[in-house]
């Protein structure tokens, strides 16, 4: 296998993201995505799907211990999580470390992120690798797994990719409504929705598309350092639920690297310009 040197997200034509590799450990194109595995000297082992990047061994807790504990913490007693996407098995190593969890069903099209994630990131996939009983994996499209289900899950996790290729489908309002189905008469759904710097209009469209499904919708961030721009959004759509007016509601399972009680609330508030962005759709970039 030719060897790299370098590799580079690009956020769009002005802006990218590049880090040095010691070797490219893995190159598959699969039915649905490119597949690159590649040790980094700045933050250890990448995963790269078509050529963004998904997770390293050193930050990914940034990304999912925000898009899991927030949605959990907010809801009184979440039983029953679907996540969609999260091949890698990070979301799904933190949904199980809630005892009230009793049923994590995990979906995610490519079996290859599934299976190379447990050869080449055994910390993240973990879950995987030793699946609890209540862990259940499978292989195959997310949208239509959704949709087959009604009034059962507590909380719907979607970490997907970008809104391009196999996670194109899931930032719709035909998707959400078949979420909101999905859920019981109290339930919520996250999803990672981009950057609100270099992909404002995504951030935008999503937070109309699930406003009109869903009664509460609220945005929060976090920081991840793999990605272009850093700043990462997640959109939080409840039946129920307010996270500008309930906390924390059960003792946070330890330890934590990122995610704390004052976090659950700090996320959710929001600078001057992404206020612009999601009540008005000025873009401000």
């Amino acid at each position: 296998m030719e060897e790299k040197q370098y590799v580079t997200e690009w956020a769009n034509e002005n802006l990218g993201l590049t880090l040095k590799i010691t070797k490219m450990l893995h190159e598959e194109q699969t039915p649905y995505q490119k597949i690159q595995i590649a040790d980094t000297l700045e933050y250890g082992r990448l995963l790269i799907l078509d050529g963004v990047f998904q997770t390293s061994v050193k930050d990914e807790w940034t990304y999912h211990e925000m898009i899991s504990h927030v949605p959990l913490m907010l809801h009184p007693n979440p039983e029953r999580v679907l996540i969609i996407g999260g091949g890698d098995g990070g979301v799904a190593r933190e949904v199980c470390r809630h005892d009230c969890v009793k049923q994590v069903d995990l979906c995610d099209i490519d079996g290859r992120v599934i299976e190379l994630s447990k050869e080449y990131f055994p910390t993240i996939a973990s879950a995987l690798l030793d699946p609890p009983e209540k862990l259940h994996v499978h292989v195959g499209d997310g949208i239509a797994f959704a949709k087959s289900v009604k009034d059962f899950y507590d909380v719907i996790i979607i970490d997907c990719s970008d809104p391009i290729g196999p996670g194109e489908g899931l930032f719709t309002r035909e998707f959400y409504k078949s979420a909101h189905e999905a859920l019981r008469e109290d339930g919520l759904i996250v999803q990672q929705t981009e950057s609100p710097i270099v992909q404002q209009k995504t951030v935008h469209d999503v937070y109309k598309a699930m406003g009109d499904v869903f009664p509460i919708v609220r945005m929060y961030y976090s920081h991840v350092p793999i990605y272009p721009a850093c700043m990462h959004s997640f959109m939080l759509a409840s039946k129920v639920h307010d996270p500008l007016r309930t906390g924390v509601r059960r003792p946070v399972p330890q330890p934590m690297k990122y995610y704390n009680r004052t976090i659950q609330k700090s996320c959710f508030v929001l600078p001057n310009f992404i206020k612009e962005l999601l009540y008005k759709g000025n873009l401000s970039f």
